[in-house]
């Protein structure tokens, strides 16, 4: 083998060692500890931007969400609240500007055994209103709300990362 090719081969080989070492993964895949390996998630609403989010990025990382709690290895359980407040009005005392926030609370158990005390996270958002296109707008705090919904259930599965 020639002294280039060996000098490239041993530049690959620690370049792996160095990112495996580092604890480096593929973005959007987060490495769950076995006792996440099929959670069921205990939430009022399964629907949510929110849960749907989180399920997904629970499959992604190689977990098997389950829909019967006795076969779960953890329960995840969750409580969230989406809120709308005005911002700012116009000179006629109407919206322009509203806040949308989403607040989640979750903890984690495992036979009746807290895993993970409550924790809280939190999005905000503004945008703005307008009565002619009021249709559009709605559909931006929609977009908005789920946006956020993602953004919670990345910080929540960072969470249960470190479990």
């Amino acid at each position: 083998m020639s002294c280039r090719r060996t000098l490239v081969l041993v530049i690959t080989l620690a370049a792996t060692v160095l990112t495996a070492g580092c604890g480096f993964h593929l973005a959007g895949r987060t490495v769950l500890p076995a006792l996440m390996r099929r959670p069921y998630i205990a939430a009022s609403d399964q629907q949510s931007d929110f849960v749907q989010s989180l399920r997904r990025d629970l499959i992604v990382s190689g977990a098997e969400p389950t829909a019967d709690e006795a076969r779960a290895t953890a329960v995840i359980h969750v409580q969230q609240q989406v809120k709308r407040r005005v911002l700012s009005v116009s000179a006629t005392d109407r919206p322009t500007e509203y806040e949308v926030s989403y607040t989640v609370h979750f903890t984690v158990t495992r036979d009746g055994r807290t895993l993970l005390a409550r924790q809280t996270v939190r999005a905000r958002r503004s945008y703005t209103f307008s009565e002619s296109l009021e249709l559009a707008t709605e559909r931006e705090r929609a977009i908005l709300t789920g946006a956020m919904g993602r953004e919670l259930a990345a910080i929540v599965m960072r969470r249960l990362a470190a479990l």
